[in-house]
């Protein structure tokens, strides 16, 4: 599959006749499985081999089953069951050669997966996407899209299978994260408002001034920062790590580049794809259930290292 040859963007409608559980949009919670795992990856950027390599890594580990299982051709598929949840916490596309694998495998292990148990947060690159104008990426996947691929992404977040945030038990899972309290439930709601006025814009003569307007008047869920893109006063899809101070309420975060998911008070940064790509293996997800959170980080060697990391006080 080529860039040009995909014809959608992120189409998660699931195989199943099942439509989503009520309020499984924003959360663990209203799922009918009883307290399943969390598996989350973000930033994977195009790397189709260390995504594989990543998301393999939970059933490598003694500790836990496989999420997903290759078949014959080398193609992932879900193996979780309705006792996983698996959040690509943003960026699928954009710097590495892979993208519309990246976005097929997605779309796959979403359609494969029981309603409600795949779950993508709106990264930057996304937002890239639908927002074209604002940033010139022309040389990269998100800005070759076309105007029907944005009416789809569009779609999906009207639909909730793209979200701002998502909430696991502890922790609330965005791509870049915000410094004060918030529902993930109302961005969602606001996320969605967005893209539907955007998508009956998409197209026609006033797409690049609603694009304008639409980031200034979402901006908790769509803006940028001061002075363009990751500075303080970003929305929940560009804001730095750095900005999120150990107060700040309890996420799991990527967008940040990091050499191992690092720990910073009530935040996690898990975006380790790229920082790695250097090395002999270096993929990593996170693993959050109802007791505990621990990264599984594979080594250059090809083992995976298991590293449990803190709950927050009062979760």
């Amino acid at each position: 599959m080529t860039d040009e040859s995909l014809a959608a963007m992120l189409d998660l409608t699931p195989d199943s006749d099942g439509s989503m559980p009520r309020g499984a949009r924003d959360g663990v919670g209203a799922l009918d499985a009883s307290s399943p795992r969390i598996v989350s990856i973000s930033d994977i950027h195009g790397y189709l081999d260390a995504a594989r390599s990543a998301l393999a890594a939970v059933g490598d580990h003694p500790d836990f089953d496989p999420l997903v299982e290759a078949d014959g051709d080398g193609r992932l598929h879900w193996a979780g069951g309705d006792e996983s949840v698996l959040v690509f916490n943003g960026d699928l596309v954009d710097r590495g050669p892979d993208n519309a694998a990246v976005v097929d495998l997605v779309e796959r292990l979403a359609r494969e997966a029981p309603p409600g148990h795949v779950r993508v947060t709106l990264g930057n690159h996304e937002w890239g996407v639908l927002f074209q104008d604002l940033v010139g990426w022309d040389s990269w996947f998100s800005g070759r899209r076309s105007d029907e691929d944005r009416r789809r992404l569009c779609e999906a977040i009207a639909d909730g299978r793209v979200v701002a945030a998502y909430d696991g038990y502890a922790f609330t899972y965005a791509h870049a994260g915000r410094v004060s309290d918030y529902d993930a439930a109302r961005l969602n709601d606001r996320l969605v408002e967005a893209a539907t006025e955007l998508r009956e814009a998409v197209g026609t003569d006033d797409d690049a001034a609603t694009q304008k307007r639409l980031v200034d008047e979402y901006r908790e869920v769509l803006g940028i920062g001061r002075g363009g893109g990751r500075a303080f006063g970003a929305g929940i899809a560009w804001l730095d790590f750095q900005f999120l101070n150990e107060s700040a309420p309890p996420q799991i975060v990527g967008h940040t580049r990091q050499q191992q998911a690092v720990q910073k008070g009530n935040v996690v940064c898990e975006n380790v794809i790229r920082a790695n790509l250097e090395d002999s293996g270096g993929e990593g997800v996170l693993v959050e259930t109802d007791e505990e959170v621990v990264a599984l980080e594979r080594r250059g060697n090809g083992s995976v290292r298991k590293r449990k990391l803190e709950i927050p006080d009062g979760e």
